[in-house]
């Protein structure tokens, strides 16, 4: 079933576990993100960039997962992740999905607590939900690239919620996209600060090649929200190049991809595991 955010990430925050939020760039990867999440018998999140959405458009991934999760037994959500202009936000809701982030994080902190109002809105006239973003989550994710900036402020944080009205937040403790070159110095502890002040659902961002004993941890401190990209990219495409080497005379793509769903499939199953959503459909 096809829903928002909103009331599974506030199950998620009082039930002591995170939804896994898992970016999607095929029909192939919406459709193994769902069948991991019907196996666990978890809720889940469907979520497309900017870039991913330059490559097919919103009312194509619409389309494909408004039709995958049509018949699924657990809660379905499809979000604009890092959306960022208020016109990717309206197209993208008028495409159907039914959650969207805008992410002004990189403005000053007016201007994005007074955007994001604006995404809140448009989103909550069509009965989505909207989640923002206080403070810098450093790396590269697909055309967005930013440098590590200041972690979020747990005053700060109270302050922007009550005036954007976001129903989650995304908070800089120290974790970035994409692949992790050093150690991330991470500031877990303060996740439960943040909350306290916020009262909201947090996101963690940049989890992938996190060690799963830190995401379990830092479910434990408060995040409702875990979201993973860039190790599914790498378990697709390692996938696919190990069909196609192993037979360089397959040509037709609904083999050649299928490794690469396998793949992602039992990843996404092994996130859910770890951000101790299973069973909680």
């Amino acid at each position: 079933m096809l829903t928002d955010t909103k009331k599974m990430l506030n199950k998620a925050r009082d039930g002591g576990y995170a939804v896994g939020a898992f970016n999607a760039e095929n029909a192939e990867m919406v459709f193994a993100i769902i069948e991991a999440a019907q196996k666990c018998k978890a809720p889940v999140i469907i979520q497309t960039t900017p870039s991913t959405l330059r490559y097919l458009p919103p009312a194509c991934f619409a389309g494909i997962v408004a039709a995958a999760a049509k018949n699924a037994s657990v809660p379905v959500a499809l979000h604009l992740d890092h959306g960022d202009s208020l016109e990717l936000v309206k197209e993208c809701l008028d495409a159907g999905y039914t959650s969207v982030m805008f992410d002004g994080s990189r403005l000053p902190f007016d201007e994005n607590a007074d955007l994001t109002a604006q995404a809140v809105q448009m989103a909550r006239a069509c009965g989505a939900s909207c989640e923002g973003e206080l403070g810098t989550v450093g790396g590269k994710e697909d055309s967005l690239e930013t440098q590590a900036g200041a972690y979020t402020d747990p005053e700060q944080a109270a302050v922007f919620a009550g005036r954007s009205g976001v129903d989650s937040l995304a908070v800089a403790v120290g974790t970035a996209h994409g692949v992790y070159r050093t150690a991330p110095k991470l500031d877990l502890a303060r996740i439960p600060l943040i909350q306290a002040a916020a009262n909201l659902p947090l996101v963690l961002h940049g989890a992938s090649g996190l060690a799963d004993s830190v995401v379990r941890d830092a479910v434990a401190k408060g995040m409702a929200k875990v979201n993973f990209a860039t190790e599914l990219r790498q378990a697709f495409t390692e996938a696919v190049r190990k069909a196609l080497a192993d037979d360089p005379q397959m040509f037709d793509p609904k083999k050649y991809l299928l490794p690469g769903r396998r793949s992602v499939q039992k990843l996404v199953e092994q996130k859910i595991q770890v951000c101790g959503a299973v069973g909680q459909a």
